[in-house]
Formats: C-alpha cells, structure tokens, sequence
C-alpha cells in the first residue's frame, strides 16, 4: 500500500529525535532498531510504498496515532477494552491501520481477534446511544450460525471473507492468519453504498449494502457515525488514521510514566515472606504522556515494604515503575502504593463453626442425563479457626481460603480447606437430587401470533424457585426464523427484577452471575445451526431450573424439533442469591404457547 502520510517529514523529525532525546538515563540514543513494536511503525511504512499490487486503495491523508487496545497477555475479554472513537461525517471515508495480535497458542474460538463497533454520534453507554452493529474480523459463512456481524442495520448477506470458519468446531489453524498488519476502511463517501473493508493482504473481509445507512442520531441534522474497534481475547497496536479520534492523535514519540495504579494486591502475606515473592503477582495500569497507558507484571516493578515484612501488621506496599512507554530507564520514576497486612503462620486450622448450607441439590432431566461437572462449595456461616505457634488463635476471613468442589452426583463428601502455607482442613457435606414440580403460566401465549414481537417486549410470569429445588416449564416455541435467537428467551432475576443471567435458545447469555464467571458449564458439541434452526418453529420445549442452594442455579432446556430431532441446552452454575431466584420467559421475533 502506499501511505501519503508526511512520511519525509515524520522520518527527519524522529531522526532529529535521536540527538534532542535527554529524557532517559544516562541521554542513550535509541535507534530504529529496537525491538518495540512502535519503532518498528517507520521501517513497515517506509516498505509498504513498495507494495502496492494495483489492486489495493491508495491511503491518502495518514496520521501516527500509537496506542495499545487491550492486554498483552490476551487476557482481555469481550466490551473490556477499546479504541478511540473515531468520528466519520457523511460522504468521507475512515482509513486506520494497526497490528492484530492473535494469541499464537489460539487453535480454538476463531471469534477471538477484534470488532468494528458502528454507532450514532454518542458516548459508548450514554443517553440515546445506539448501535448500527457490530462486524468481527472472523467470518462463519452462515447466516444461521453465530453470525460475526450483528446489528439492526449490519446484515449477513453483505459480507464476503476469503477465509471462512466452521460455526459448528471453533478449533481451526487458520485463526492465526487473522493476525499482522490490519487496514480497515469505513467508506461513506459513495451516494449509493456503505461499505467496509478489513485485510491483512492474506485475510481480506468486506460488507457493502446497496444503500446508505439511516440516521439515528436524535438530533436530524447530525449526520455523524461514530467508530470504535474492541479486541476479545487479542490486543490491537493501532498505528495510523486518517482522521482525528475524539481526544486527538497520539504520536510515536517515546512518553514518560506520569501516574500508576496497582492491581491484584494481596489482603494478606505470612510474616517474613520476601516482598518479591509476596507481590509475584501484582500488575499495574500505567498511563504516560498523552494519555497512553499499558499493563505492566511485577517483575517490571521494583517494591518496598514499609515499615518491614518480619513483624504482623498492616503494612505500606511501595511500587516503583522507571519506564519510557518504549522500556527506556526514566529519570522521573512514578509510584503507587497499597495496603497488606503481614500475618502469623498459622500450625492448624480446624472448622469451629459449620456453613449453613451443608446438602447440595441437583437434577439431571432424562432426556440431557447426567453431566460431568461439580457444585461449588458455598462457605456462607461457616467459621474456620487458625491457631497459631505461641498458641493464640484467630478466625480466618473465608474469602482468603480455597475449598475443593463438590461432585454432582448422590453421596456424602468432605470438602479440604485450605489456608496459608497449605494447611487444611475439612467439612462434611450431602448431595441429593433436586425435587423437580411444574408451573403453569397466568396467560395461554406470551407474544404476538405472528412473531412481531420484538427483543424484550412480552413476558411470562416470575416463577420462583426456592433453594433445592427444581421448576419445569413446557410450551410451544414459535420463531420468525430470521435468525437463531428469535426464539426462546431465559431470564433469572430477583423479585426486584435484577437480573442474574439473560440466556438464549443458542447457546449464548450475558449478565452479572453469567459474564466472566469461571464455573458456568455451557452446553458442548454444537448442532448443525441451519438444520436445528429449521426444527424450532413448532417445537415442543421444557425448561427446567435448579436452585443448587449454594449461590449457583442451572438452566437445562430440552427441546424436541417438527422435525422429529431433539436437541438440548444447558448454562450450569450461574451465580445467584438462592434465597431470592426467579426465572420468567421473554421474546424476540418469536412466541410461545403453554402446555
């Protein structure tokens, strides 16, 4: 590609650079030969000049704009982190250019690169803001899979990709081919198109529908969309645009560190633990200069106790960082601080107190059987006593202990606690099968008759179910077929009507006790989405939730086909408060009718 961004200017500026720079230790001249990916930007501009086939547009108009989105250590998930908002006025075009780094141990989950984020002209989450849509990097090839664009106004058939993944086996080679040096361009500059291209010279995707888009900005007369790009499980290095984000440019220039926040902390430390071992695990979010920030691990941090680690106490933990967002040693370090607390070694640990739940329920329906999985052991009440060499004793705080799972089957099991220095003891508990009743909803039909129904619009009753126990609901499950969540909808939710989890027929949820959870089990082995698609408007449906009665429920659905098929679904170990659960029925394009 060729790049008309200034480059002679920018290449005697950064060379200049080299003899002015006296911000780090000792004035060492860094070259362009140094292993950070920044100053490697030049170098792959100054050769892609050379590159262009004919067949590629020309970017007209480039500007640096150096900044990370995302962790990494690829540790950041879906909405977590985000670009610049960058703002397209109608009839212009947004070029960007950035490198896409893909988790090289990745061979699952092709969905794990970035997002095109299109919206109106307003802050992410703010009044009247508004999605387009949503378009992956990845693509299925399936309008009926799990579509990697998303949107009222972003639609399958459009796009095309030279490189599309099975939506039914996530694991797939190809996923490191996403990876490199991505051009995007947003193009709103033709009267009769809106169209999106996204490539790395090797993976290329693009979305052009035959109109432009509306307007969906509240005030008329602002024509403006809005663009930002989100990494899930990836991190971006974003290198050049053509347009001004909001907040402005960030140039390439090495930044000094000007503020620190530290993460991951411990509550408590054994006494005469050394400070390095003690905060092994600490990170910390630095910002620099133009408002750059990036995470850094503790071994790039230097640490101090004060006053000591060799006496109990709540101590002040001290963090250095002496970085240039390039790695050079600064002559203006930055620091944070925190507060532990340095403990005694405890010799034994014994349970003086019993949890208050010590039965454990759950129900496995004949048509799913049983699935290999374990309850999560629920300390609520319990008391857990430390003694300690000199024979004094203290109750230990249960959030600092870790406790073994409990299996999901019949039987009486004991459960190892474990405290500092790998001490542990046990607690007794039961588990039964949960008794299972049915419910019947007030009204006949949830929903227009003809799936007009939109997305949250008609619900069933709030069916409450109390902890072990086990409520079924069975209808008829109608759907527009427009795509795979136009049928049924689960929500859990307290009396209150907040919610613990939103879960689809799909295979796919969100919600407080459902995002990031590290115990939910979702349903393996995927159907063929076109063919259990094709079965669902008619289908005879049960769904059956359990209080497991140890803060976690389990959603189970089965779901005989018209097509003579049966399928099922299931979201197990959903966080919730099992004295007030509740699940009810929403829409989408679909309706039911009740047994």
């Amino acid at each position: 590609m060729k790049y008309l961004n200034k480059l002679a200017t920018a290449c005697c500026t950064l060379a200049l650079g080299f003899f002015a720079l006296t911000g780090c230790e000792g004035g060492d001249i860094f070259t362009i030969d140094s292993p950070d990916w920044i100053t490697e930007k030049v170098d792959s501009i100054a050769n892609s000049k050379n590159q262009n086939t004919g067949n590629e547009e020309e970017l007209v108009g480039m500007n640096e704009d150096v900044y990370t989105i995302g962790n990494a250590d690829y540790s950041s998930g879906w909405w977590a982190s985000f670009s610049k908002y960058y703002v397209i006025p109608d009839g212009q075009k947004w070029n960007a250019v950035f490198n896409l780094h893909i988790n090289p141990s990745a061979e699952t989950m092709y969905y794990q690169n970035f997002a095109l984020v299109i919206t109106n002209d307003v802050d992410r989450g703010g009044d009247g803001y508004k999605e387009y849509g949503a378009i992956r990097y990845d693509a299925t090839n399936d309008s009926t899979a799990f579509n990697s664009q998303w949107g009222d106004h972003l639609f399958f058939k459009f796009a095309e990709s030279d490189l599309p993944f099975s939506p039914t086996d996530n694991i797939d080679a190809n996923i490191q081919k996403m990876a490199g040096k991505v051009t995007l361009t947003v193009d709103r500059s033709k009267v009769d198109t809106f169209a999106i291209k996204m490539t790395n010279g090797t993976v290329t995707k693009t979305y052009t529908q035959p109109y432009k888009l509306p307007n969906i900005n509240a005030d008329a007369s602002n024509t403006n969309i809005r663009c930002f790009l989100v990494p899930d499980g990836s991190y971006i290095d974003f290198l050049q645009s053509n347009i001004e984000p909001i907040g402005g440019y960030t140039s390439a220039d090495d930044k000094s560190p000007l503020s620190m926040e530290l993460q991951n902390v411990p509550a408590e430390v054994g006494v005469g633990t050394p400070i390095e071992e003690a905060m092994a695990g600490v990170t910390a979010t630095v910002t620099f200069e133009e408002g750059v920030s990036k995470s850094v691990t503790a071994a790039e941090l230097q640490f101090q106790a004060i006053p000591d680690m060799e006496t109990p106490g709540v101590k002040t933990l001290v963090a250095i960082y002496n970085k240039t967002f390039k790695g050079e040693n600064c002559d203006k370090p930055v620091m944070a601080s925190a507060q532990f607390e340095v403990v005694n070694k405890p010799v034994s640990v014994a349970v003086t107190a019993l949890p208050a739940r010590q039965t454990y329920v759950y129900y496995a329906p004949e048509a799913i059987g049983a699935v290999e999985r374990s309850l999560v052991f629920d300390p609520t009440g319990m008391e857990v006593t430390a003694t300690y060499a000199d024979g004094s004793t203290r109750v230990l705080d249960n959030s600092k202990l870790t406790y073994t799972s409990v299996p999901a089957k019949v039987g009486n099991y004991q459960v190892t606690i474990t405290a500092a220095e790998g001490i542990t003891t046990t607690v007794d508990v039961a588990v039964a099968e949960s008794p299972v009743s049915a419910v019947t909803n007030s009204t006949s039909m949830v929903g227009a008759p003809d799936n007009s129904s939109g997305w949250w619009s008609a619900f069933s009753d709030d069916f409450n179910v109390p902890a072990g126990e086990t409520r079924s609901l069975s209808f008829t499950n109608y759907s527009s077929m427009a795509g795979n969540w136009n049928n049924y909808v689960v929500i859990l939710r307290k009396a209150d009507m907040s919610e613990y989890a939103v879960v689809r027929a799909d295979n796919y949820g969100w919600g407080a006790g459902y995002d990031g959870n590290p115990n939910l089990i979702l349903s393996g082995g995927q159907p063929d989405w076109a063919t259990w698609l094709a079965g669902m408007d008619g289908a005879k449906v049960t769904v059956y939730v359990t209080n497991c009665g140890n803060g976690s429920a389990d959603i189970q659905v089965v779901m005989n086909g018209t097509d003579g098929t049966t399928s099922i679904q299931y979201y197990m170990g959903i966080i919730v408060d099992s004295a007030d659960l509740n699940f009810a029925l929403t829409v989408d394009g679909s309706h039911y009718v009740f047994e």
